[in-house]
């Protein structure tokens, strides 16, 4: 699946719920249905500079594409996470750093989410975006 198929996808899932609370409450859903980060992830190097939230990003390359795990220690911010995960995961360094990660202006994330918060979900798509950078090079 695309980039842009998996975009498309989260967009129509959350166009079923047109209340922001019930928004809310899918992205703790889907952090909450997120795997959990292997303890030995749980590091200084993995933590991503600003969020407000500790929030730790694992990225592995393998046959040519990065696949990320991560984890949150705050809900919201966990199922932020899980759906950068879900657009961008198993992916081609090149692919995600060419995609225009559109979801989160239609599903309404950005305006609904306080300015660290919003801070943070902007350093999450730059660390992974740092990451397919690194992987692009090898």
């Amino acid at each position: 699946m695309t980039i842009n198929e998996r975009q498309d996808a989260i967009i129509e899932e959350f166009q079923d719920f047109d209340d922001w609370m019930d928004k809310y409450q899918l992205l703790i859903d889907l952090g909450n249905d997120q795997e959990p980060l292997d303890e030995k992830y749980k590091t200084e190097s993995n933590l991503i500079e600003g969020c407000q939230s500790r929030v730790w990003l694992q990225a592995d390359y393998e046959d040519g594409k990065i696949h990320f795990q991560a984890e949150s220690d705050a809900l919201i911010v966990k199922g932020i996470v899980s759906l950068l995960i879900r657009v961008l995961d198993d992916q081609t360094p090149q692919d995600i750093l060419d995609a225009d990660l559109y979801f989160i202006e239609k599903i309404g994330l950005r305006e609904h989410l306080s300015p660290t918060r919003s801070n943070g979900l902007l350093a999450m798509v730059k660390q992974m975006r740092t990451y397919a950078l690194a992987f692009s090079v090898k």
